[in-house]
């Protein structure tokens, strides 16, 4: 029972990637089938799952709110980087570094809280479980390219 479900999980994500846009609803789609994924992939019990989805979801919005930062305030100044000065070029540095220290920082405090909440075993395996979506839905981004 526990292959069929993860065969249907796995069919659901490899042909949903193709059937939409990575925009609005399609984003939406791509989250559901993160969240299925990862739940067949860490056989979270209901009391875990109670305590780990809002602690999941917040560091999830904590992630896209850096991720919207560097990219308003970095990578979109990178496009006149020929004519900054080298004070601009050092600043739009400093602000980077800034950024990648406060992403390690919450990182660390997330998988800490995580280990605490589910085990270090399952915190390990959500990163691995991480790791695979993003490798199967760039796959499945790629093919659909082809």
């Amino acid at each position: 029972m526990k292959s069929i479900s993860k065969l249907f999980i796995l069919a659901l994500l490899l042909s949903c990637t193709l059937s939409f846009a990575q925009t609005g609803s399609g984003m939406d789609k791509i989250k559901s089938l993160k969240i299925a994924f990862i739940t067949e992939r860490l056989s979270l019990t209901s009391d875990e799952a109670a305590v780990f989805w809002p602690v999941y979801n917040e560091h999830e919005a904590a992630m896209e709110e850096l991720r919207l930062r560097e990219r308003d305030e970095i990578r979109n100044r990178l496009q006149d980087f020929r004519n900054m000065s080298d004070q601009q070029i050092q600043k739009l540095m400093d602000q980077y570094l800034a950024l990648q220290e406060e992403r390690n920082r919450k990182n660390t405090a997330f998988l800490k809280r995580m280990a605490n909440l589910i085990s270090a075993r399952k915190t390990f395996l959500l990163i691995k479980a991480e790791d695979d979506f993003k490798r199967r839905l760039l796959q499945q981004i790629r093919q659909r390219r082809q």
